[in-house]
């Protein structure tokens, strides 16, 4: 019962803490942001690695000022924690995984895209292995027929924690660097040929 109460308490607290210090940690940094200046107007799969996760929403609205987006959380309370602080952004939610609620996930993003917003997802979350590619981002770009624009955020001075994910949290005063790549058409390729490119594509400025 205590740990109940716990948990949502945090699933209240916790979302405004990280939403407010995600915004500071944003503005005490410089940006670089080395890709397109705009993105066409159709929908998109926006991708970055789970490790990657915490500055993306400046990613997003560095193209759609008005958010039409809907993030593929898990369906655990960690990913409760992340959709309830991303919500503070105007973000919405598909919650699933590949590891739980897979199909009903995939349907329910495929639903989203045809219905004409964007999506944003970690192809290597929500529990790895790190900087692998799973299928549903593949799968979702070719049935939905959208395209995919990949991120990477590589901020020059950070904090990293030790899980699965090497989770990044950059420190103030540096500059955080996000590289975008232009639309990517995949429509065309078989899943391992897509899963390369957009694998390559997110390991581009990779250290």
């Amino acid at each position: 019962m205590l740990k109940k109460q716990l948990r949502a308490v945090a699933l209240v607290v916790v979302p405004i803490i990280g939403s407010v210090l995600i915004r500071l940690l944003y503005l005490s940094n410089k940006k670089r942001f080395i890709g397109p200046t705009t993105l066409p107007s159709d929908n998109f799969i926006m991708a970055c690695w789970h490790g990657e996760l915490l500055m993306i929403p400046y990613a997003y609205t560095r193209y759609r000022k008005v958010p039409n987006v809907k993030l593929m959380i898990s369906d655990h309370f960690d990913g409760s924690l992340i959709a309830y602080t991303l919500s503070k952004f105007g973000f919405g939610t598909v919650r699933g995984s590949s590891t739980r609620n897979a199909a009903k996930a995939l349907i329910a993003s495929i639903r989203e895209l045809k219905a004409g917003s964007d999506l944003g997802i970690t192809p290597d979350g929500p529990k790895g292995p790190r900087h692998k590619v799973a299928d549903g981002i593949i799968v979702m770009a070719q049935k939905a027929s959208v395209n995919i624009v990949l991120v990477e955020i590589k901020p020059s001075s950070f904090w990293q924690l030790n899980s699965w994910d090497k989770f990044i949290i950059p420190k103030p005063f540096g500059t955080i660097t996000y590289y975008i790549s232009d639309f990517i058409d995949v429509s065309s390729m078989s899943l391992e040929e897509a899963k390369k490119i957009v694998q390559e594509g997110l390991l581009k400025h990779e250290k």
